[in-house]
Formats: C-alpha cells, sequence, structure tokens
C-alpha cells in the first residue's frame, strides 16, 4: 500500500512543528520561544543542555579538579564470598557449626532457597588467610597474586545494598536502580565527561569467557545509556572473531567509497534535524562517525603482537587467549593507554550455592592473575596515580550453610555486608575500611562506615571530577542523578 506524502506530512506534524514553520509562526513561535527558549533547544549539542553530548575528542568540563581520568571497573558477577576472600574471620574457629543466633540474623529477609532451612549453621572459611605488604592485609590463599598488591588497594568491608537477588543487584550496581530503564555508570561518566579519543568509544565493555555452567546471565542493558542519548551506552567489544560485528566492510569497498557514503548520510540526516529537532539524529551522525573511526583503530588496538613477552609474564599464559580474564586485563590497560574514559569487565560464575570450598578456587584462579597483574603494570607505566580500578560483585556470601555439610556446601546471597576493593586514582592503597561483627553478618558501625551503593557511585564519580548531585538529565519532567536522592562521598578512602 502506498502513502500519500502529503497525508504523511501532515502525520508527523506536531504542535511544535505547526506553531514554527506554519501560517501562525509570526505569533506561535515567539510565544513558543518564550516559553520553551528555542534558541537554546537548537543550541550546540552540550551535555549540560541534554544534548547528545561532547563530540569524540572533546572533553566536557569538571567540576573540581578530577584524580582519576578513566575507571577500568571489573565486576565479579555472581558475588564472591568475602569470608573466603578479604574478610578475615578468625572468630568462626569458634563459631564453626553453630547456630546462626536469632538476635545476630534479626529481621532481615533471606532468600527463598535458604528461608526453609531448619538450622543455619556457621561455615568457617574453608581457606587460609595471610598478612601481606606493609600494610599486613589479610588476603585468603585464593588469591596469591592479589597478595602481591595488598599495598596499592583499599578494601571495603562494610559494603550493603538492599538488593537480595542477582538481577535487581547488579542492575542497582550498574545503575543506582534496581529496575531496569536507568542510564549505567558508563554512560554516565560518558555523557558527563564526554572523551579525549576521537577514535574510541568513551565507554567500552569487555565480556569474559565464562567457565561455569551455573553462571548468571549478563545483559546489555547493564551497559546501556537508558534515556541518555544513545551514543553513551557501553560499546562492546567481543573475545571471539571480530572484536565488534562489520568492522569490516562485508561488501569488501574501500574506505572512500565508506566515506562518500557516509558523508551523503550526514547531509540527510542533518536536514532531518532541521525539519524535526530530534537530538537521537545527531547522535545517529556522531556513532556513524565513530564506527568509521574505529575501523582503524579497534584493529590496532586488539592486536597483541607489540606486546614484549615480559607482559605475557606478567599477565600469564591466558592473556594470549582472547576472551579470558586476563586477555581484557590487558586490553583494558590498551584501551587506558588510549584514554577510554570508561572501561567495565565482567566476570560470571561466582554464584556458588552448592559445592563451593570447590568451585570458589577455581573462578578465583580465573582473575587472580589477571587482575592483580593489571594493577602492577599501570603502576609500572606511572598510570594507576589517574586511573580508578574497582573489583567486586553485587553483593556478598552467608557466613551460614546452605544445605551440604561441613566439607561440602553452598553460601546464599548476603547484602548485608560484603567486601570490594578499589585502587588507584585517589584512592588510598594499603588499608581496609569498615568492619564486620563476629559471624561476618552485620556491619559494625554501619551508620558511619557504612558504605552504600549510593556511597561508592558518589565516590567514583568525585574522583573523576563530577558532583554527583550536580551530573543530572532532565527527563519526562524531572532531573535524574546516578544516585537518585542518595549517598555521600567517602572521604576516608581518599588521598
Amino acid at each position: 500500500m502506498s502513502h500519500d506524502p502529503c497525508t504523511e506530512f501532515r502525520l508527523n506534524l506536531t504542535r511544535r512543528h505547526f506553531l514554527q514553520r506554519g501560517t501562525t509562526a509570526g505569533i506561535g513561535a515567539a510565544a513558543l520561544a518564550s516559553l520553551l527558549d528555542l534558541p537554546q533547544l537548537h543550541a550546540a549539542p552540550r551535555a549540560e543542555n541534554n544534548g547528545p553530548g561532547y563530540e569524540p575528542g572533546s572533553p566536557g568540563p569538571v567540576h573540581f579538579a578530577p584524580r582519576a581520568k578513566r575507571v577500568i571497573y571489573l565486576f565479579q558477577s555472581g558475588a564472591p564470598s568475602q569470608i573466603d576472600t578479604f574478610d578475615y574471620k578468625p572468630t568462626l574457629e569458634k563459631l564453626n557449626g553453630q547456630n546462626l543466633p536469632d538476635s545476630v540474623r534479626g529481621k532481615q529477609r533471606l532468600t527463598g532457597m535458604t528461608a526453609g532451612q531448619k538450622s543455619f549453621p556457621a561455615a568457617k572459611s574453608f581457606t587460609k588467610f595471610g598478612q601481606h605488604g606493609q600494610s599486613g592485609q589479610w588476603i585468603s590463599n585464593l588469591l596469591p597474586f592479589h597478595q602481591q598488591i595488598a599495598d596499592d588497594i583499599c578494601i571495603i568491608k562494610s559494603m550493603h545494598t538492599e538488593a537480595i537477588n542477582h538481577d535487581p543487584a547488579i542492575t542497582f550496581f550498574q545503575t543506582g536502580h534496581q529496575q531496569p530503564g536507568r542510564p549505567s555508570l558508563g554512560a554516565w561518566a560518558s555523557y558527563g565527561l564526554g572523551s579525549t579519543n576521537a577514535n574510541l568509544p568513551a565507554f567500552v565493555v569487555l565480556l569474559d569467557k565464562n567457565s561455569d555452567n551455573q553462571a548468571q546471565p549478563t545483559y546489555s542493558r547493564l551497559w546501556g545509556s537508558g534515556f541518555l542519548p544513545s551514543n553513551h551506552q557501553g560499546v562492546k567489544l567481543r573475545g571471539v572473531g571480530d572484536p565488534v560485528l562489520y568492522l569490516k566492510d562485508p561488501t569488501g569497498a574501500p574506505l572512500k567509497d565508506r566515506r562518500e557514503l557516509l558523508d551523503t548520510l550526514s547531509k540527510l540526516n542533518q536536514e532531518r534535524f532541521q525539519d524535526v529537532g530530534d537530538p537521537e539524529i545527531t547522535t545517529r551522525i556522531a556513532q556513524y562517525e565513530m564506527s568509521y573511526r574505529m575501523q582503524m583503530s579497534v584493529p590496532e588496538l586488539t592486536n597483541f603482537s607489540d606486546e614484549p613477552e615480559s607482559t605475557f609474564k606478567l599477565y600469564g599464559e591466558d592473556a594470549r587467549i582472547p576472551g579470558t580474564h586476563a586477555a581484557n586485563c590487558l586490553l583494558a590497560r590498551r584501551l587506558a593507554e588510549r584514554d577510554v574514559r570508561f572501561i567495565q569487565l565482567y566476570h560470571r560464575g561466582w554464584d556458588h550455592h552448592s559445592n563451593l570450598p570447590n568451585r570458589h578456587p577455581r573462578i578465583a584462579r580465573e582473575v587472580d592473575q589477571g587482575s592483580s597483574a593489571l594493577i602492577r603494570d599501570l603502576k609500572e607505566r606511572g598510570m594507576l596515580e589517574d586511573t580508578l580500578v574497582i573489583w567486586g560483585g553485587e553483593f556478598g556470601r552467608t557466613v551460614y550453610r546452605q544445605g551440604g555439610n561441613a566439607n561440602s556446601y553452598g553460601r546464599d546471597h548476603h547484602p548485608r555486608c560484603f567486601s570490594i576493593w578499589m585502587a588507584g586514582g585517589g584512592i588510598k592503597g594499603g588499608m581496609s575500611y569498615g568492619e564486620t561483627d563476629d559471624w561476618c553478618y552485620n556491619i559494625v558501625d554501619k551508620d558511619s562506615k557504612g558504605v552504600h551503593i549510593h556511597d561508592l557511585n558518589a565516590t567514583i564519580l568525585h574522583l573523576l571530577g563530577l558532583n554527583h548531585e550536580r551530573l543530572t538529565y532532565r527527563f519526562q519532567g524531572r532531573h535524574y542523578r546516578l544516585t537518585d536522592v542518595h549517598g555521600h562521598v567517602v572521604k576516608s578512602l581518599l588521598t
């Protein structure tokens, strides 16, 4: 069925469009301009006035001097057990096997997986801990390479969240809200800060290969832009095949032809933008241009042939295998060298409701050397001081056993207290922050030492030079921000 172009034009004609360009333009446009500030609406696209953001290679203004230029976020999806990694609890040697007291548990939520248990026997750590570095930080033997960076990392033992199941918990960490639809942390950083590299996206995502058959899934919305302009969403680089689909022109056409096509397409899109004023049109133009430049920049980025043998000795032989955690950590360093603003890694497989003493060591081995090597590599290159690195999952694990017996058991989800670490970018190294009780079930002095997700995100933005209360975006009649109406900067963590 063919469409009458005149009818189609009338159907697409908005009230604003009519007032601007119709026969009543003289009065209508003037009235509308006074109400909506039309010159501002058609101003050059800038992040602060809800445009698509800064041009690639054009960083935006900060609220104050930043301590970090970029972020590398090593997200451990599934939730590592803090009891068996970073929160040493010698008291559990005596409490092992004893039922968790009602006075400790209180009225806190339990998941449906353990709510029906008749007893909640405590399980001490199945591995040994030791003190490492001049700081004497306690780190478990599951992470021997992490023991080498004890003086560089700050272990936060008092993280807490409200979410008790994986999907809302991961969504909360990545977007500041448990329900889908909000922009991710990386998208906020891209929107607020822009990029200093015109040839790579400001926000890049890397997914590690998964070895655990019960790993929680990841979703593209975790690195999405939500209601922000779409050019701020994370760009995923694949570990198999071409890093980006269609990086090579499937027609085999030369770049000259591609350049002419994009120039013509840009002119058409610009004309359409002048007609309807939709900022997503200029976003699309910018994304086409970025894709064109990535055809040349990404192959060079992902080619490790220029790395010396010492690099693979540091990161391990897995770094030669695309998609492994070690390879992605090395790729993250190369992205950081090229001033990519926000680099997000996801490693799945920590969700161990059964056989935890056998499964946790395997996942720990997959991430231990690469994560540690990244810190050491950045430090040796003088980049750690302005690169913020974060390592952790969406919540912790329970001190009590989920099913099984004293030798083989699981640990359930535990949002009340868990551990993550941060390093570089203005963070004090060689220290731990916060404390949990003897049962590793509650935070001691939660009001003054507890670190909520909103606090963590506020601190991350602060280190990037952004005030979390001022980084906002107007959508559906209100100003939104990453931390909603919450969050405070944890200044005790800062250098």
